[in-house]
């Protein structure tokens, strides 16, 4: 699984900020919903029942929400970058701007894990990181998460 296989370059983008951790999700709802024709209010609600489990916030400014939505085939993602990081009860206590969120099918086993696993695996190292802070246009965003694995089979 590869980091091209989960997301679409329309699934990349920057905003300035969000109000709160609740507006952070509207805004990768509204993203998944235009990218992957899926309804707002329903990745909302899954992505805020997720949030109640526990923190999706793992660390470094870096949130991982994900959720199991129906009517979905395989697993796909959205990713937001925040000029102005948002609290969101992370576990280090640390304001939030990078956010890659996850949607699985409700029946959807090993591979939202796999898909899970890949992402927390590339965002917990800081140059990736770096790179993507440090970028606010979205293609440009997309081809560096897109390079991850190119860069690393070499």
């Amino acid at each position: 699984m590869k980091f091209a296989d989960l997301i679409k370059p329309e699934a990349v983008k920057s905003i300035s900020a969000a109000s709160s951790k609740k507006r952070l999700m509207h805004e990768v709802a509204e993203l998944a919903a235009s990218a992957y024709g899926l309804p707002v209010q329903q990745i909302v609600d899954a992505l805020m029942e997720r949030e109640t489990l526990g923190p999706t916030g793992v660390g470094q400014g870096v949130a991982l929400p994900h959720a199991r939505i129906s009517g979905l085939d395989s697993v796909v993602g959205a990713f937001l970058v925040l000029e102005k990081p948002v609290d969101f009860d992370s576990v280090d206590r640390q304001p939030v701007d990078l956010a890659f969120a996850l949607f699985a099918p409700e029946d959807a086993g090993v591979e939202h894990l796999k898909a899970l696993a890949l992402v927390s695996r590339n965002l917990r190292e800081s140059s990736l990181c770096a790179k993507l802070r440090a970028n606010l246009d979205p293609a440009t965003l997309y081809t560096i998460l897109t390079e991850t694995e190119s860069v690393k089979a070499a």
